[in-house]
């Protein structure tokens, strides 16, 4: 009998520690299923920080190094441009890479280091416990925010896509989701174009991801998808910010 649907090699057989719902495990296989089409596993050193992703050396069967909270970009910078020839991609999450890692982040993207940036989007601080993150919506009820994000306070959340699509260095800003089957195919053509343009060496890539935290969001693992497209996308459009590659194909 064929094997029509299997695990990528690049990702490995292990029991996760996500919690049910969560969009890790989602995005983690997206990336894994393009390094092995683009024949890239070998030749890739990732770069994750702290928070939820702190755990994707467990599951990447690439090179994988830790970096202090928010300072992935720098790491990423200082190894790629030691080993030019191999491929480089951070995993961070939005506590990490809008709070702590803004500044890292900003000046990786303006200085168009050639590597990629997996942000995953999940409106909150997964890891410690569920506090107000950087894109935490206007409203929404968190640890460190029981009456919801004041924003006459606490500001508004950051775009990030928006934000680095400004900067000149950056070769492609998509924000793409994973709460349905036609946006999971979305965000792989998204995380492929990424790998792409850093093998062309046009600058830096960076994918946004919405996705889930039910556990900290109080909801289930149906619910949370529901939030998704009904709370986040409409405060977090999809699309395409920037994509130097379509100006290099004219």
């Amino acid at each position: 009998m064929s094997v029509i649907f299997d695990r990528p090699k690049s990702l490995l057989d292990v029991p996760t520690h996500y919690c049910p719902g969560c969009g890790h495990g989602i995005v983690h296989r997206l990336v894994c299923e393009v390094l092995d089409e683009m024949e890239l596993g070998g030749n890739t050193i990732g770069v994750v920080p702290v928070g939820c992703s702190v755990m994707a050396y467990d599951y990447f069967g690439t090179d994988v190094i830790e970096a202090p909270h928010g300072r992935a970009p720098a790491v990423a910078t200082g190894v790629k441009r030691a080993n030019p020839s191999r491929t480089v991609f951070t995993y961070q999450g939005d506590g990490d890479l809008a709070a702590i890692g803004t500044a890292e982040t900003v000046h990786a993207g303006t200085r168009g280091e050639n590597i990629v940036i997996i942000f995953i989007n999940n409106a909150t601080y997964g890891m410690t416990g569920g506090q107000m993150a950087p894109t935490t919506l206007p409203g929404q009820i968190t640890q460190t925010t029981p009456y919801g994000r004041n924003t006459e306070t606490a500001g508004y959340p950051i775009r990030v896509c928006e934000l680095m699509a400004t900067l000149s260095g950056v070769a492609l800003a998509q924000r793409v989701a994973i709460d349905s089957v036609a946006h999971i195919r979305e965000a792989k053509n998204a995380i492929r174009k990424a790998f792409e343009n850093e093998q062309a060496k046009r600058g830096l890539s960076i994918v946004e991801v919405l996705s889930t935290c039910p556990t900290n969001w109080g909801l289930s693992p149906v619910e949370a998808m529901k939030f998704v497209a009904e709370k986040m996308i409409p405060y977090y459009p999809l699309g395409v910010y920037k994509d130097v590659s379509k100006e290099a194909d004219v």
